[in-house]
């Protein structure tokens, strides 16, 4: 197995202790993870059980809000990731949110988050990103950036070049609500808000592999991707409407039921 990956921008010390440091860090937030989102707000998650309890798995979502890569990686691996510790998603960072002082560096660093410069063209952070998956499970935003309006745009090809360098199994992820828990401009999270995540099927892209340097292929991928999302969206916004039927999310094509 590849050597796990740990935070190379930070000392020999600070790696030292990070595993323990981390654990803590993020297994002590969970629990106001969970009063947040099934207390103070109303969450429904659906398809959790089609997430892999495995290494080099990547969790693929749309992007509504800071709290994102909290709010997926404990609900697709709080529990789970008490023995597996490895299962807590790294995910990627903009420095100018996450590191912006020393104290919110630490807590970024413990919450396994991998610094991307302002600009985004960082390969730097590219190479950490395929490091970290490699060992470990990932979540990345194809978008780039956060929804202002709750919909879905178009992927950028850089998850693609992830899934073409690693191969890793793809969960598509949507989620819907966690834009009205914490705006954009908001400091702080809302409360008695009706959030919802959806976790797909794995994503079939073997066809794409025939030409794994290819950027065309990556946005390809992406593309799929999107579209999956898309339909996941659609679906829960059926399911809030009266009109789409719990037990039957966009992967079953009749009968069964999900988790």
């Amino acid at each position: 197995m590849t050597r796990p990956y740990r935070p190379d921008h930070r000392g020999p010390v600070f790696n030292f202790f990070w595993p323990l440091t981390s654990y803590l860090a993020t297994h002590g937030t969970s629990f106001l993870g969970a009063i947040l989102f099934y207390v103070l707000n109303r969450t429904t998650v659906i398809g959790r059980s089609n997430v892999p309890r495995s290494r080099n798995t990547l969790l693929l979502s749309n992007h509504q809000s800071l709290i994102d890569s909290f709010f997926i990686g404990f609900t697709a691996y709080f529990g789970p990731s008490f023995i597996k510790p490895y299962l807590i998603p790294w995910n990627p960072a903009g420095e100018e949110f996450f590191y912006q002082n020393a104290w919110q560096s630490w807590w970024s660093d413990q919450w396994k988050c991998i610094p991307v410069r302002r600009r985004r063209r960082d390969l730097g952070a590219l190479n950490r990103m395929l490091h970290a998956l490699k060992s470990g499970t990932m979540i990345l935003f194809p978008e780039g950036t956060r929804s202002r309006s709750g919909a879905i745009g178009r992927g950028r090809p850089g998850a693609g070049v992830v899934i073409l360098k690693h191969q890793p199994t793809v969960i598509p992820v949507t989620i819907d609500g966690l834009d009205r828990v914490l705006p954009v401009d908001a400091r702080w999270p809302r409360i008695f808000q009706r959030v919802y995540i959806v976790f797909g099927e794995p994503v079939d892209y073997a066809e794409y592999l025939t030409d794994t340097t290819s950027r065309a292929a990556a946005q390809q991928i992406v593309d799929h991707v999107m579209e999956t999302l898309q339909s996941q969206l659609e679906w829960i916004q059926a399911l809030k409407s009266g009109e789409a039927d719990r037990r039957r999310p966009p992967w079953i094509g009749s009968g069964g039921a999900s988790s």
